[in-house]
Protein backbone atom coordinates (compact mmCIF):
# COMPACT_ATOMS: atom_id res chain seq x y z
CA UNK A 1 0.00 0.00 0.00
CA UNK A 2 0.78 3.61 -1.00
CA UNK A 3 1.67 5.95 1.89
CA UNK A 4 -0.52 8.46 1.92
CA UNK A 5 1.02 12.04 0.25
CA UNK A 6 1.53 14.87 3.10
CA UNK A 7 1.85 18.69 1.74
CA UNK A 8 5.69 19.41 1.68
CA UNK A 9 6.78 23.06 2.71
CA UNK A 10 8.20 25.75 0.70
CA UNK A 11 11.17 25.84 2.78
CA UNK A 12 11.72 21.73 2.39
CA UNK A 13 11.62 22.54 -1.29
CA UNK A 14 14.16 25.16 -1.38
CA UNK A 15 16.62 23.26 0.35
CA UNK A 16 15.73 19.59 -1.31
CA UNK A 17 14.99 17.94 1.98
CA UNK A 18 11.91 15.33 2.47
CA UNK A 19 9.79 15.46 5.89
CA UNK A 20 11.44 12.88 8.24
CA UNK A 21 7.90 11.02 9.18
CA UNK A 22 7.81 9.34 5.71
CA UNK A 23 10.89 7.49 6.23
CA UNK A 24 8.96 5.32 8.87
CA UNK A 25 6.20 4.67 7.39
CA UNK A 26 7.77 3.40 3.93
CA UNK A 27 10.06 0.95 6.18
CA UNK A 28 6.85 -0.67 8.16
CA UNK A 29 4.85 -0.87 4.49
CA UNK A 30 7.61 -2.52 3.17
CA UNK A 31 7.69 -4.75 6.35
CA UNK A 32 3.69 -6.02 6.17
CA UNK A 33 4.77 -6.35 2.25
CA UNK A 34 7.58 -8.54 2.61
CA UNK A 35 5.43 -10.50 5.25
CA UNK A 36 2.53 -11.53 3.35
CA UNK A 37 4.61 -12.73 0.68
CA UNK A 38 6.29 -14.98 3.45
CA UNK A 39 3.19 -15.75 4.63
CA UNK A 40 1.10 -16.67 1.59
CA UNK A 41 3.66 -19.44 0.10
CA UNK A 42 3.83 -20.95 3.42
CA UNK A 43 0.69 -21.40 4.22
CA UNK A 44 0.11 -23.00 0.75
CA UNK A 45 3.09 -25.17 1.57
CA UNK A 46 1.55 -26.33 5.23
CA UNK A 47 -2.19 -27.00 3.57
CA UNK A 48 -0.24 -28.77 0.97
CA UNK A 49 1.53 -30.59 3.41
CA UNK A 50 -1.89 -31.49 5.36
CA UNK A 51 -3.43 -32.63 1.95
CA UNK A 52 -0.35 -34.78 1.14
CA UNK A 53 -0.59 -36.47 4.99
CA UNK A 54 -4.36 -36.80 5.15
CA UNK A 55 -4.58 -37.23 1.37
CA UNK A 56 -5.14 -41.43 1.59
CA UNK A 57 -7.04 -41.37 5.03
CA UNK A 58 -10.61 -40.81 3.19
CA UNK A 59 -12.19 -43.23 0.33
CA UNK A 60 -15.13 -42.00 -1.51
CA UNK A 61 -17.08 -43.02 -4.08
CA UNK A 62 -20.53 -42.57 -5.26
CA UNK A 63 -20.99 -45.94 -6.79
CA UNK A 64 -22.91 -47.47 -4.17
CA UNK A 65 -26.47 -48.88 -3.33
CA UNK A 66 -28.21 -49.77 -1.15
CA UNK A 67 -29.01 -53.33 -0.93
CA UNK A 68 -31.82 -55.64 1.12
CA UNK A 69 -32.71 -59.36 1.01
CA UNK A 70 -35.13 -60.87 -0.92
CA UNK A 71 -36.97 -63.80 -0.02
CA UNK A 72 -39.00 -65.95 -2.44
CA UNK A 73 -42.24 -67.11 -1.38
CA UNK A 74 -43.45 -70.52 -3.07
CA UNK A 75 -45.77 -73.16 -1.58
CA UNK A 76 -44.62 -76.24 -0.16
CA UNK A 77 -47.83 -78.22 -1.40
CA UNK A 78 -49.86 -78.17 -4.14
CA UNK A 79 -53.51 -76.77 -4.21
CA UNK A 80 -56.44 -74.32 -4.76
CA UNK A 81 -55.45 -70.94 -2.91
CA UNK A 82 -58.71 -70.29 -1.02
CA UNK A 83 -57.29 -67.00 1.03
CA UNK A 84 -54.83 -64.07 0.24
CA UNK A 85 -53.71 -61.05 2.94
CA UNK A 86 -51.26 -60.00 1.15
CA UNK A 87 -51.03 -56.79 -1.26
CA UNK A 88 -48.37 -55.01 -3.35
CA UNK A 89 -45.71 -53.34 -1.01
CA UNK A 90 -47.52 -53.92 2.65
CA UNK A 91 -45.26 -54.53 4.93
CA UNK A 92 -45.63 -57.90 7.11
CA UNK A 93 -44.26 -59.19 10.49
CA UNK A 94 -42.92 -61.84 10.93
CA UNK A 95 -45.18 -64.83 11.53
CA UNK A 96 -47.65 -62.79 9.67
CA UNK A 97 -50.44 -65.36 7.40
CA UNK A 98 -49.31 -64.77 3.96
CA UNK A 99 -52.20 -67.02 1.92
CA UNK A 100 -53.86 -70.61 2.26
CA UNK A 101 -54.19 -73.57 0.46
CA UNK A 102 -57.15 -75.52 0.46
CA UNK A 103 -57.08 -77.87 3.59
CA UNK A 104 -59.85 -79.72 3.29
CA UNK A 105 -57.85 -82.34 0.79
CA UNK A 106 -54.90 -82.30 3.57
CA UNK A 107 -57.26 -82.69 6.71
CA UNK A 108 -59.01 -85.74 4.84
CA UNK A 109 -55.19 -87.26 3.80
CA UNK A 110 -54.32 -86.62 7.66
CA UNK A 111 -57.83 -88.75 8.51
CA UNK A 112 -56.47 -91.51 7.13
CA UNK A 113 -53.06 -91.30 7.80
CA UNK A 114 -54.71 -91.51 11.38
CA UNK A 115 -56.53 -94.69 11.02
CA UNK A 116 -53.67 -96.40 9.06
CA UNK A 117 -51.66 -96.05 12.77
CA UNK A 118 -54.45 -97.48 14.50
CA UNK A 119 -54.74 -100.27 11.79
CA UNK A 120 -51.30 -100.93 11.85
CA UNK A 121 -51.18 -101.29 16.17
CA UNK A 122 -53.67 -103.62 15.64
CA UNK A 123 -51.58 -105.72 13.21
CA UNK A 124 -48.77 -105.64 15.64
CA UNK A 125 -50.99 -106.91 18.63
CA UNK A 126 -52.41 -109.75 16.31
CA UNK A 127 -49.08 -110.65 15.46
CA UNK A 128 -47.99 -110.76 19.39
CA UNK A 129 -51.49 -113.46 19.50
CA UNK A 130 -50.19 -115.28 16.43
CA UNK A 131 -46.75 -115.68 18.20
CA UNK A 132 -48.32 -117.14 21.46
CA UNK A 133 -50.65 -119.45 19.14
CA UNK A 134 -47.38 -120.68 17.63
CA UNK A 135 -45.51 -120.69 20.94
CA UNK A 136 -48.60 -123.16 22.02
CA UNK A 137 -48.87 -125.24 18.82
CA UNK A 138 -44.76 -125.75 19.54
CA UNK A 139 -45.22 -126.72 22.89
CA UNK A 140 -48.15 -129.61 22.03
CA UNK A 141 -45.80 -130.59 19.09
CA UNK A 142 -43.40 -131.43 21.23
CA UNK A 143 -45.39 -133.20 23.77
CA UNK A 144 -46.60 -135.46 20.67
CA UNK A 145 -43.18 -136.27 19.27
CA UNK A 146 -42.01 -137.05 22.67
CA UNK A 147 -44.90 -139.52 23.10
CA UNK A 148 -44.98 -141.30 19.83
CA UNK A 149 -41.07 -141.40 20.00
CA UNK A 150 -41.52 -143.36 23.15
CA UNK A 151 -44.15 -145.45 21.74
CA UNK A 152 -42.00 -146.00 18.99
CA UNK A 153 -39.27 -147.34 21.68
CA UNK A 154 -41.67 -149.77 23.29
CA UNK A 155 -43.01 -150.91 19.93
CA UNK A 156 -39.27 -151.76 18.84
CA UNK A 157 -38.99 -153.64 22.73
CA UNK A 158 -41.71 -155.53 21.99
CA UNK A 159 -41.07 -156.50 18.36
CA UNK A 160 -37.55 -157.43 19.72
CA UNK A 161 -39.52 -159.84 21.91
CA UNK A 162 -41.71 -161.39 19.41
CA UNK A 163 -44.47 -159.77 21.38
CA UNK A 164 -45.42 -156.75 18.47
CA UNK A 165 -45.92 -157.61 14.88
CA UNK A 166 -44.42 -155.77 12.07
CA UNK A 167 -47.30 -153.55 11.46
CA UNK A 168 -47.86 -152.34 14.46
CA UNK A 169 -43.98 -151.01 14.95
CA UNK A 170 -44.64 -149.67 11.09
CA UNK A 171 -47.07 -147.97 12.39
CA UNK A 172 -45.14 -146.59 15.64
CA UNK A 173 -42.15 -145.44 13.34
CA UNK A 174 -44.62 -143.58 10.96
CA UNK A 175 -46.70 -141.73 13.89
CA UNK A 176 -43.33 -141.08 15.41
CA UNK A 177 -41.69 -139.39 12.18
CA UNK A 178 -45.13 -137.36 11.10
CA UNK A 179 -45.27 -135.99 14.96
CA UNK A 180 -41.31 -134.95 14.67
CA UNK A 181 -42.13 -132.90 11.06
CA UNK A 182 -44.84 -131.70 13.09
CA UNK A 183 -42.57 -130.10 15.68
CA UNK A 184 -40.15 -128.88 13.20
CA UNK A 185 -43.30 -126.99 11.75
CA UNK A 186 -44.36 -125.52 14.29
CA UNK A 187 -40.75 -124.36 15.73
CA UNK A 188 -40.65 -122.50 12.16
CA UNK A 189 -44.05 -121.27 12.79
CA UNK A 190 -42.75 -119.58 16.23
CA UNK A 191 -39.59 -118.33 14.42
CA UNK A 192 -41.92 -116.68 11.70
CA UNK A 193 -44.57 -115.05 14.00
CA UNK A 194 -41.32 -113.67 16.05
CA UNK A 195 -39.64 -112.40 13.00
CA UNK A 196 -43.16 -110.38 12.26
CA UNK A 197 -42.77 -108.63 15.51
CA UNK A 198 -39.52 -108.10 14.77
CA UNK A 199 -38.35 -105.69 18.12
CA UNK A 200 -41.47 -105.08 19.67
CA UNK A 201 -42.08 -108.61 21.15
CA UNK A 202 -42.59 -107.43 24.51
CA UNK A 203 -41.79 -103.51 24.22
CA UNK A 204 -43.19 -100.63 22.90
CA UNK A 205 -45.96 -101.52 19.97
CA UNK A 206 -45.12 -98.44 18.18
CA UNK A 207 -41.37 -99.43 17.47
CA UNK A 208 -42.76 -101.87 15.32
CA UNK A 209 -41.68 -100.96 11.60
CA UNK A 210 -45.10 -101.21 10.29
CA UNK A 211 -46.67 -99.04 13.24
CA UNK A 212 -43.35 -96.91 12.25
CA UNK A 213 -44.38 -96.06 9.22
CA UNK A 214 -47.75 -95.42 9.54
CA UNK A 215 -47.22 -92.49 12.15
CA UNK A 216 -44.17 -91.72 9.73
CA UNK A 217 -46.78 -90.82 7.15
CA UNK A 218 -48.82 -89.67 9.62
CA UNK A 219 -47.01 -87.17 10.53
CA UNK A 220 -46.14 -86.31 6.81
CA UNK A 221 -49.76 -85.65 6.51
CA UNK A 222 -50.07 -83.39 9.58
CA UNK A 223 -46.98 -81.17 8.19
CA UNK A 224 -48.43 -80.74 4.94
CA UNK A 225 -52.03 -79.82 6.59
CA UNK A 226 -49.50 -77.40 8.81
CA UNK A 227 -47.86 -75.95 5.59
CA UNK A 228 -51.37 -75.32 3.93
CA UNK A 229 -51.13 -71.94 6.10
CA UNK A 230 -47.88 -69.75 4.51
CA UNK A 231 -46.52 -67.04 6.86
CA UNK A 232 -44.06 -64.81 6.71
CA UNK A 233 -40.63 -65.45 7.62
CA UNK A 234 -39.39 -62.52 8.00
CA UNK A 235 -40.32 -59.00 8.72
CA UNK A 236 -40.64 -56.89 5.39
CA UNK A 237 -42.41 -55.33 2.69
CA UNK A 238 -44.33 -57.50 -0.21
CA UNK A 239 -42.82 -57.45 -3.51
CA UNK A 240 -44.32 -58.62 -6.96
CA UNK A 241 -47.96 -59.72 -5.55
CA UNK A 242 -50.25 -57.71 -7.82
CA UNK A 243 -51.31 -60.35 -9.42
CA UNK A 244 -51.65 -63.03 -6.39
CA UNK A 245 -55.37 -63.84 -6.21
CA UNK A 246 -57.56 -66.46 -4.43
CA UNK A 247 -58.38 -69.17 -6.68
CA UNK A 248 -55.15 -69.47 -8.08
CA UNK A 249 -53.84 -73.09 -8.21
CA UNK A 250 -50.17 -73.38 -7.21
CA UNK A 251 -47.55 -75.94 -7.18
CA UNK A 252 -44.69 -76.99 -4.57
CA UNK A 253 -41.70 -74.79 -5.36
CA UNK A 254 -43.30 -72.04 -7.96
CA UNK A 255 -42.49 -68.53 -6.91
CA UNK A 256 -45.29 -66.62 -6.16
CA UNK A 257 -44.26 -63.20 -4.88
CA UNK A 258 -41.39 -62.08 -2.55
CA UNK A 259 -40.56 -60.56 0.80
CA UNK A 260 -37.81 -57.65 1.04
CA UNK A 261 -36.48 -57.96 4.08
CA UNK A 262 -35.89 -54.84 5.88
CA UNK A 263 -34.74 -55.65 9.12
CA UNK A 264 -30.75 -56.32 7.77
CA UNK A 265 -29.46 -53.71 5.22
CA UNK A 266 -26.26 -53.39 3.72
CA UNK A 267 -24.34 -51.30 1.37
CA UNK A 268 -22.75 -52.55 -1.67
CA UNK A 269 -19.77 -50.26 -2.64
CA UNK A 270 -17.36 -50.19 -5.89
CA UNK A 271 -13.89 -48.71 -5.10
CA UNK A 272 -11.41 -48.20 -7.36
CA UNK A 273 -8.35 -50.84 -7.30
CA UNK A 274 -5.87 -48.16 -5.55
CA UNK A 275 -9.04 -47.07 -3.17
CA UNK A 276 -8.34 -50.20 -1.40
CA UNK A 277 -4.67 -50.06 -0.11
CA UNK A 278 -4.98 -49.39 3.26
CA UNK A 279 -9.42 -50.32 3.37
CA UNK A 280 -9.86 -53.01 6.05
CA UNK A 281 -13.09 -55.03 7.79
CA UNK A 282 -14.42 -53.45 10.51
CA UNK A 283 -13.53 -49.84 9.33
CA UNK A 284 -15.24 -46.99 10.50
CA UNK A 285 -17.62 -45.21 7.32
CA UNK A 286 -20.16 -42.73 6.84
CA UNK A 287 -23.06 -43.21 4.31
CA UNK A 288 -24.96 -40.52 2.77
CA UNK A 289 -28.30 -41.64 0.11
CA UNK A 290 -29.53 -39.18 -2.56
CA UNK A 291 -32.93 -39.79 -0.92
CA UNK A 292 -31.49 -38.28 2.27
CA UNK A 293 -29.12 -35.77 0.65
CA UNK A 294 -28.76 -33.84 4.05
CA UNK A 295 -28.59 -36.72 6.53
CA UNK A 296 -25.59 -39.26 7.31
CA UNK A 297 -26.06 -41.99 8.72
CA UNK A 298 -23.15 -44.67 10.14
CA UNK A 299 -21.68 -48.10 8.79
CA UNK A 300 -18.56 -50.22 9.06
CA UNK A 301 -16.58 -52.41 6.26
CA UNK A 302 -18.04 -55.80 6.93
CA UNK A 303 -15.82 -57.43 4.12
CA UNK A 304 -14.01 -56.46 1.06
CA UNK A 305 -14.79 -58.71 -2.36
CA UNK A 306 -12.80 -61.65 -3.48
CA UNK A 307 -12.59 -60.16 -6.87
CA UNK A 308 -13.02 -57.44 -9.53
CA UNK A 309 -16.75 -57.28 -11.01
CA UNK A 310 -15.39 -58.19 -14.55
CA UNK A 311 -14.01 -60.91 -13.04
CA UNK A 312 -17.13 -62.56 -12.03
CA UNK A 313 -19.38 -61.24 -14.64
CA UNK A 314 -21.61 -64.04 -17.39
CA UNK A 315 -18.91 -62.68 -20.14
CA UNK A 316 -15.51 -62.57 -18.33
CA UNK A 317 -13.03 -59.88 -20.56
CA UNK A 318 -10.39 -62.44 -22.30
CA UNK A 319 -7.26 -59.91 -23.03
CA UNK A 320 -5.57 -63.27 -25.45
CA UNK A 321 -6.14 -61.13 -28.15
CA UNK A 322 -3.25 -58.28 -27.79
CA UNK A 323 -6.14 -55.64 -27.80
CA UNK A 324 -5.16 -55.18 -24.31
CA UNK A 325 -6.40 -51.68 -22.68
CA UNK A 326 -5.48 -51.06 -19.40
CA UNK A 327 -8.75 -49.97 -17.07
CA UNK A 328 -9.35 -49.15 -13.46
CA UNK A 329 -10.97 -52.46 -12.38
CA UNK A 330 -13.50 -51.62 -9.09
CA UNK A 331 -14.21 -54.15 -6.63
CA UNK A 332 -16.99 -54.57 -4.26
CA UNK A 333 -17.11 -53.97 -1.29
CA UNK A 334 -19.92 -54.80 1.79
CA UNK A 335 -20.62 -52.01 4.49
CA UNK A 336 -22.44 -53.08 7.36
CA UNK A 337 -24.97 -49.95 8.26
CA UNK A 338 -24.65 -49.42 12.25
CA UNK A 339 -26.82 -46.50 12.99
CA UNK A 340 -30.38 -47.15 14.39
CA UNK A 341 -32.17 -44.81 12.06
CA UNK A 342 -31.13 -47.23 9.11
CA UNK A 343 -34.67 -48.55 9.28
CA UNK A 344 -35.82 -46.03 7.43
CA UNK A 345 -34.43 -46.98 4.38
CA UNK A 346 -36.50 -49.61 3.14
CA UNK A 347 -36.05 -49.58 -0.39
CA UNK A 348 -33.52 -51.51 -1.89
CA UNK A 349 -31.36 -49.96 -4.75
CA UNK A 350 -30.74 -46.66 -3.28
CA UNK A 351 -28.52 -45.07 -4.31
CA UNK A 352 -25.31 -43.59 -2.15
CA UNK A 353 -22.30 -41.81 -1.93
CA UNK A 354 -19.68 -43.67 0.85
CA UNK A 355 -16.68 -42.44 2.80
CA UNK A 356 -14.48 -44.98 4.77
CA UNK A 357 -12.02 -43.67 7.11
CA UNK A 358 -9.22 -46.02 6.42
CA UNK A 359 -7.17 -44.23 9.34
CA UNK A 360 -3.85 -44.27 6.94
CA UNK A 361 -1.46 -41.48 6.73
CA UNK A 362 1.46 -40.26 5.20
CA UNK A 363 5.04 -39.35 5.84
CA UNK A 364 7.12 -36.44 4.79
CA UNK A 365 9.51 -39.45 4.18
CA UNK A 366 6.74 -40.85 1.52
CA UNK A 367 6.35 -37.43 -0.14
CA UNK A 368 10.55 -37.01 -0.76
CA UNK A 369 10.71 -40.85 -2.10
CA UNK A 370 7.04 -39.90 -4.38
CA UNK A 371 9.39 -37.02 -5.50
CA UNK A 372 12.47 -39.03 -5.77
CA UNK A 373 11.00 -41.72 -8.19
CA UNK A 374 9.29 -39.22 -9.87
CA UNK A 375 12.39 -37.71 -11.02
Amino acid sequence: MNAPVKPVSANSLSTGRTDPQAAPEKTRSRFRRNLLMALVPALLVGAGAYVWIHGGRFEETENANLRLSRITIASEIAGRVVSVNVSENVPVKQGDVLFQVDPEPLQIALNQANAAVESARLNVIQLRAAYTQAVTQERIAADDAKYFDDNLARQTSLAAKGVATASSLDDARHTAQKANQDLIAATQSVSTAKAALANSLDGDIDAHPMVAAAIAARDKAAYNLAAATVRAPADGLVYQASSFRPGEYVSPGASLFSIVETTDPWIDANFKEPQLAHMQPDQSAEVVFDVYPDRTFRATVDSIGAGTGAEFSLLPAQNATGNWVKVTQRIPVRLKLVDPEAKILARSGLSATVTVDTEASRSFGDFFSSAKAAE
